[in-house]
C-alpha cells in the first residue's frame, strides 16, 4: 500500500516546493522505492493553458495531452517517471466536474457543499491509481492562509485520519529571513506559518526551512520547540549553487532519513546517489563556456522558459560546457538591426509563443542566423517564423504571412489547423471556439526523411514528441520552399503536417513543430539539444 507525502508551503510563494518534491522523490528512488508526484492547485482556471507565461510561467504538457502546472517538468526531470493527466488538478477542474454531476442529477437532489463534495473529489484524485507505488507525494500549490487553498488543506487533513496509522506525514516548506540590521535570521515568519497551519487541523512532522546561510543550533531549536516539530526532523533548505545539486544537499541535511522516520520505516537500503554525484560534478566541471540567444517574447520572466532552460543547461551537460543563455526580445528587432547583438552569439533558438507581437523581430532572428551561417534551433513559433523567412526572403513569396497575425493580408504559408489525425481519429476545432485545450496536444508521432540532417542526429527515422499549437506550416507550399533550400525532413505519418525543417547546407539550422524540450532530462539530454550545443562548440570557434 503506497504511503503519502503531503507538501504544504507557507509565508511566500515561490520557495520552491516543486524542486523539494521532486528532489525527495529522487531521493526515495535511489533507496529503490517506486515514486509518484501529484501537484494539486487551487486556481480557479481549469488548467494553466490559458493563463500567460508572464503571470504563471510555462504550460508544462504530457504525453496524453494534458496541459499542467510547470512543476511537473521538475517531477519528470528529477524523477524520470512520465507524468500524466492524473497528476495535476485545479480547483477550476474539480467544480467543473461537480457541477457537471450536479446537472445530470448525480447527486439525487442532495445540497452540493464544498464539504463534502469538494474534499471528496480531491481525495478521490489524491488515491486514484497509486497501487503500484510506494510513496505518493503531493504538492499542494500556493501558501497556508490562502483562502482559495483552504478546500485542499481540509481535504489532506482528513485523509490524514482516514489512511491507516503511520500511512501519511505532512511537510512545510517555509522561509527564514536574514535581517541585516539585526544580524539574525528570524524564526517568527514559520512560528506563523505553522501556526496557521495547526488551525486547520494540520500538524507538520517535518519542517524545511528556505535560508540562504545555515541555520545556528538555537535557531534550530526554537523552531522545534515552537512548531511542535521534532529538532532532527528541522530540515534546512539551504540556496545551492545549481538545481541538481539540490537531491545532495538535502540528503546531506537528512531529509529522506527523517521522512522514513517519520513512517517508522527502518532498516531501508542506503541511497545510490553516484548518478546525482556525476551531474552536479559535470556541471561545475566545464571545459569552456557558449553564449546561446533565445530571442523570446515573455523574457522578464525566465519561468516562462523553465524546461527550455533546463534542457540547454542538459545540452551542456552532454557535451561539458557551460550554456549562458542572451535573453533577448523579440521586439527589440522589428525596429533594430539584430546583428549588434546576435554578432558573437554562438547558436540562437526561437522558442514557442502565441500572437502577432514579436513576429517580425524571430523573422529577422531567423534570417540572420541563416545568412550568418550561426546555429539555429527554431521551436514550434520558432519553426514557423523560419519559415516565413525562407518564404519571403528566398522562395519569392514576398507577402508570406501566417494567419496567427491579425489585420494583415497575403498568402497564408502557415494557418489555422481545425482537423488533424490523432491516431485513427480525426480531431476537430473550430475557428471561433474556446482557447482552453483546443490545440494539437501532447504526443504525436512523425516520420524523419533519410539522409537528413535531423534523422541521424535522432538515429531513428520514427519519433514521437509532446506538440502545443493551433498553427501548421502549409504543406502546399513545400514544393516551393524545397526549391529554395529549405528541406521539409519530417511529416506527420500522414503526410500532411510538417513537422521538421532544415537547411541542408547550413552547419546546423532545424526548425520543429514540437517541443522538444519536455522531454529533455539531465541523464537523458534531448539528441536535439546535446547536438545543437555541439554545434554551438564549433561556432564558438570560429567567432
Amino acid at each position: 500500500m503506497a504511503r503519502y507525502i503531503f507538501i504544504t508551503g507557507g509565508v511566500v510563494s515561490s520557495l520552491g516546493k516543486g524542486i523539494a518534491a521532486a528532489a525527495l522523490g529522487a531521493l526515495l528512488q535511489a533507496r529503490g522505492y517506486k515514486v509518484r508526484i501529484r501537484k494539486l492547485d487551487p486556481y480557479l482556471n481549469v488548467d494553466p493553458g490559458t493563463m500567460s507565461p508572464t503571470q504563471h510561467g510555462e504550460v508544462f504538457v504530457t504525453d496524453d495531452g494534458a496541459e499542467t502546472d510547470l512543476d511537473l517538468g521538475h517531477y519528470e526531470r528529477f524523477t524520470g517517471r512520465s507524468a500524466n493527466q492524473r497528476d495535476n488538478i485545479t480547483t477550476g477542474k474539480i467544480y467543473q466536474d461537480i457541477i457537471a454531476k450536479e446537472r445530470r442529477g448525480d447527486y439525487l437532489g442532495a445540497t452540493v457543499q464544498v464539504i463534502p463534495h469538494v474534499t471528496d473529489t480531491i481525495k478521490a484524485f489524491v488515491l486514484d491509481g497509486n497501487e503500484d507505488y510506494d510513496f505518493v507525494i503531493c504538492e499542494i500549490g500556493g501558501t497556508v492562509g490562502d483562502i482559495e487553498g483552504l478546500p485542499f488543506f481540509e481535504a489532506i487533513r482528513q485523509l490524514g485520519n482516514q489512511l491507516p496509522r503511520g500511512d501519511a506525514i505532512y511537510m512545510h516548506l517555509t522561509l527564514m529571513p536574514y535581517i541585516p540590521s539585526a544580524g539574525e535570521l528570524k524564526t517568527k515568519p514559520t512560528q506563523h506559518s505553522v501556526k496557521e497551519l495547526r488551525s486547520i487541523g494540520i500538524q507538520p512532522d517535518i519542517l524545511m526551512v528556505r535560508c540562504d546561510r545555515p541555520i545556528p543550533p538555537g535557531e534550530r531549536r526554537k523552531l522545534s520547540l515552537f512548531c511542535n516539530v521534532r529538532e532532527e526532523s528541522v530540515i534546512p533548505a539551504l540556496d545551492v549553487p545549481h538545481i541538481y545539486d539540490v537531491p545532495l544537499a538535502y540528503h546531506d541535511e537528512g531529509l529522506d532519513d527523517e521522512v522514513l522516520a517519520a513512517f517508522g520505516i527502518t532498516g531501508a537500503p542506503a541511497p545510490d546517489l553516484e548518478r546525482w554525484q556525476d551531474i552536479s560534478s559535470r556541471v561545475k566541471n566545464t571545459d569552456g563556456t557558449v553564449k546561446i540567444a533565445v530571442v523570446g517574447k515573455y523574457t522578464d520572466l525566465k519561468d516562462a522558459y523553465k524546461s527550455l532552460i533546463e534542457a540547454l543547461t542538459h545540452g551542456g551537460i552532454a557535451n561539458k560546457v557551460k550554456v549562458e543563455i542572451e535573453w533577448l526580445e523579440a521586439e527589440i528587432f522589428e525596429s533594430e538591426d539584430p546583428s549588434p547583438y546576435l554578432e558573437g552569439v554562438h547558436g540562437i533558438l526561437v522558442p514557442g509563443g502565441f500572437g502577432k507581437r514579436g513576429a517580425e523581430g524571430k523573422i529577422a532572428a531567423a534570417s540572420f542566423a541563416r545568412t550568418r551561417q550561426v546555429p539555429y534551433f527554431g521551436i514550434c513559433y520558432g519553426m514557423q517564423m523560419a519559415v516565413l523567412d525562407a518564404a519571403r526572403n528566398l522562395a519569392g513569396v514576398t507577402d508570406a504571412r501566417s494567419s496567427e497575425f491579425e489585420n494583415s493580408e497575403g498568402p497564408i504559408v502557415v494557418g489555422l489547423m481545425t482537423e488533424w489525425l490523432k491516431g485513427n481519429a480525426l480531431e476537430k476545432r473550430a475557428a471561433e471556439g474556446d482557447l482552453g485545450g483546443t490545440m494539437r496536444l501532447g504526443a504525436y508521432h512523425a516520420h524523419l526523411s533519410d539522409g537528413t540532417k535531423i534523422a541521424d542526429i535522432y538515429g531513428n527515422t520514427d519519433i514521437s514528441e509532446r506538440h502545443r499549437h493551433r498553427y501548421e506550416v502549409n504543406i502546399d507550399y513545400r514544393e516551393t520552399l524545397e526549391k529554395a533550400g529549405l528541406v521539409v525532413s519530417g511529416l506527420s505519418p500522414d503526410g500532411v503536417l510538417p513537422e521538421t525543417i532544415e537547411y541542408p547546407d547550413h552547419p546546423w539550422f532545424i526548425g520543429v513543430q514540437y517541443h522538444p524540450e519536455l522531454k529533455s532530462r539531465p541523464f537523458e539530454p534531448h539528441p536535439l539539444f546535446a547536438s545543437f550545443i555541439e554545434a554551438a562548440i564549433e561556432q564558438s570557434r570560429l567567432v
